[in-house]
């Protein structure tokens, strides 16, 4: 099948939801204010591309390459990163809401998150070393056998994380959050 290249080229408020995209290639594209809702862009190939203002609920990225993909203000409840293609996998959020979000074995070293809501998202396994938690919601989000080293949480809240799960050397937390590595041995901190 011919794929279908696009370089540097705009998407303004675009409707994809409920829609099957395939063999495409986005380069340096901007899509702003584009609905992707339970779409699959499975297979398709995301290279410097920005997401401004998107709706992705439940979008099957599968295997789509999202090489230094930059996601703002986008909603992105209920997302499987994991399956996406891991060569060059690169991405960042800024106020994005992530609920529900598998990143399962996922590479995500130096990874941002930032001003994000990231309830009840999976991180088992995944290599998040020196990234990123500024200012996010962890409520229920799961950690386990995940690489945390050197990951910076001093901003974030609402995580509980086990120590004897993860790996947490170098990582850095605020006075206020230590209450969320301690969660397991049912102690009061007042």
């Amino acid at each position: 099948m011919k794929i279908i290249l696009h370089e540097e080229k705009t998407f303004n408020n675009i409707d994809y939801a409920d829609k099957d995209v395939f063999n495409r290639e986005f380069v340096k594209c901007l899509f702003n204010g584009c609905n992707f809702s339970n779409s699959n862009i499975s297979g398709n190939e995301f290279v410097e591309c920005q997401f401004i203002d998107c709706n992705f609920s439940m979008t099957k990225f599968g295997t789509a390459s999202l090489k230094n993909v930059f996601f703002k203000n986008c909603k992105l409840i209920g997302v499987d990163f994991s399956s996406c293609k891991d060569f060059l996998f690169s991405v960042s959020y800024e106020n994005c809401i992530l609920d529900y979000s598998s990143f399962f074995k996922k590479k995500l070293k130096n990874t941002i998150f930032k001003k994000c809501n990231i309830k009840e998202a999976n991180f088992t396994d995944s290599d998040l070393t020196n990234s990123v938690f500024q200012d996010c919601d962890l409520t229920l989000t799961q950690f386990e056998k995940t690489n945390l080293n050197g990951v910076d949480f001093t901003s974030s809240y609402n995580y509980n994380i086990d120590p004897e799960l993860n790996r947490i050397k170098n990582a850095k937390f605020s006075i206020e959050g230590l209450a969320g590595l301690l969660t397991k041995y049912g102690i009061i901190i007042e």
